[in-house]
């Protein structure tokens, strides 16, 4: 697989997709949110709440070099909502992009690890029967109990974000391109993970884990199985995110995802 500007323009699109995918659902379920995007100079730019992570621009960069119109129009939208600034930056935009941050007042604050891997069906996508774990797409009306079996996994860490993340979840799980899948051993649901398709690309999300049912196997069947429903619809490429050096980015590695590169994000600080 060849890493370029192509390859980043896909993958940075389909997520800045499956991310406005969210923000209209926000939209649709609480209109008292403000929650919106737009596009400026090929960015995506999302406001999902002051304080969600997904408020911040995608593609900055990568289809048009960046300009200080571009920037000014960009702040713009994020200071009248009361938001804080951020822009996940592709290391395959134009570099003057650096010095025009810099300039600007921007530091980098936080690495993702960008990684990807070819679709076929074959068998290192079939799932594998015998395992006491089993997965499914959700059924109408289960969207709380995909929230919030994902909120019990993150809340294990972080028991203050147990309400945003129940909350994260609900709206997640309403994204009309998205698949909410469940993990369940003896019938119970111990794990979630998200996947959104966009054409011939996928995206991979939203991995949350019971404490009591770690290290059972339930990230692997769910990591197989979506992309086995992946490669069954067509999809071609495979994509996801992790903090450099993390258990999920091993854990992508070891079931076939190569880094493509590592992504910068960036903070206004006025």
């Amino acid at each position: 697989m060849i890493v370029d500007k192509k390859l980043s323009q896909g993958l940075e699109r389909t997520e800045a997709r499956a991310n406005a995918d969210f923000v209209e659902t926000r939209a649709r379920l609480e209109p008292e949110s403000g929650a919106e995007w737009i596009e400026v100079g090929g960015a995506f730019a999302m406001f999902d709440g002051a304080e969600s992570p997904l408020t911040q621009t995608f593609g900055l960069g990568i289809f048009e070099d960046a300009t200080e119109e571009h920037l000014d129009r960009l702040e713009n939208f994020f200071r009248e909502r009361g938001a804080p600034v951020f822009h996940e930056v592709s290391p395959t935009a134009d570099p003057s992009i650096l010095s025009l941050l810099g300039e600007r007042g921007y530091r980098p604050i936080e690495l993702t690890t960008v990684m990807c891997r070819e679709l076929q069906i074959s068998a290192d996508v079939t799932p594998q029967n015998g395992s006491p774990v089993s997965t499914r797409v959700i059924e109408e009306g289960e969207h709380e109990l995909w929230a919030r079996t994902s909120a019990a996994g993150w809340a294990s860490e972080h028991a203050e974000l147990a309400d945003f993340m129940f909350n994260f979840g609900n709206v997640s799980a309403q994204c009309p391109g998205s698949f909410p899948y469940l993990a369940e051993l003896e019938s119970e649901p111990i794990a979630t993970g998200m996947l959104a398709i966009f054409d011939e690309v996928c995206v991979l999300a939203g991995a949350s884990t019971v404490p009591e049912a770690r290290r059972k196997g339930a990230q692997g069947a769910l990591l197989r199985d979506r992309l086995s429903f992946a490669a069954e619809r067509g999809c071609t490429l495979a994509m996801m995110g992790a903090a450099p050096g993390s258990q999920s980015q091993r854990n992508a590695q070891k079931n076939g995802f190569q880094i493509a590169y590592t992504r910068i994000k960036w903070q206004l600080f006025d």
